[in-house]
């Protein structure tokens, strides 16, 4: 039997998980990474929970075929909404948006607190989600930075119960972390240039929205000097 292969954003949020971990791993897919974790000693159970009946079938299927019925609890439903709080504690969410994550951490408000390591990974809307986070007292502890099909993501690792902080949403382009973590200046390379290119479209439109120009510039600017930073 072949062993699980794990994608390199997963295999990055594997790395971060703690020995002996009880993990709920939220849009499981194909449960590869409870199947991996499991595989290799780490963790010592999970509860797989997915919204899509089909990906879900296949995580069964896949439990089943490498042996760990009896340590992967596999659930139907969206976000956190079929986990109680004394099920796990740590929680991935990989492969989604931004904006879905934090309304996944909204709707289990027991998330926020230091009882539980979460790892998160946004597809889209990072921006806001460091925004979500900090602004609802969840702190970011660290950032990592994989490579993927010519992309570059980020895995937060983030836990709950700090003080609340309400930064503008351009200051949250990056955070202090990002700033520390192995391949940021690349990372920040790739963002400013994505961000310059939205900043032009905007100069070159034919109405032009002042506010949303004034925040673009702010964005671009700060992304130049976090560059700067770790130069």
């Amino acid at each position: 039997m072949n062993n699980i292969n794990l994608t390199p954003r997963l295999e990055l949020i594997a790395k971060k998980i703690s020995k002996n971990a009880v993990l709920a791993d939220i849009g499981t897919d194909h449960a590869h990474l409870p199947i991996y974790l499991l595989e290799n000693g780490i963790i010592k159970s999970a509860i797989a929970s997915d919204i899509r009946t089909g990906p879900l079938k296949k995580a069964e299927e896949n439990t089943k075929k490498y042996g760990f019925e009896d340590k992967i609890s596999l659930r139907l439903g969206a976000g956190l909404e079929k986990v109680k709080p004394n099920e796990c504690d740590t929680i991935s969410i990989a492969g989604m948006g931004g904006e879905t994550i934090a309304q996944i951490l909204a709707d289990a408000k027991w998330t926020n607190s230091k009882n539980y390591t979460l790892l998160l990974q946004p597809m889209t809307m990072i921006y806001y989600l460091r925004k979500w986070l900090w602004q609802n007292g969840y702190e970011i502890l660290e950032e990592n930075v994989c490579k993927e099909d010519h992309r570059r993501y980020v895995v937060m690792t983030v836990k709950g119960g700090y003080n609340k902080k309400d930064i503008p949403l351009y200051k949250c382009c990056v955070s202090g972390a990002l700033l520390k973590a192995n391949g940021a200046k690349d990372y920040l390379q790739a963002q400013l240039k994505k961000e310059n290119a939205a900043l032009d479209g905007l100069k070159q439109a034919k109405s032009i929205d002042n506010d949303r120009l004034n925040e673009q510039q702010l964005i671009v600017d700060t992304l130049k000097q976090s560059l700067e930073d770790i130069l």
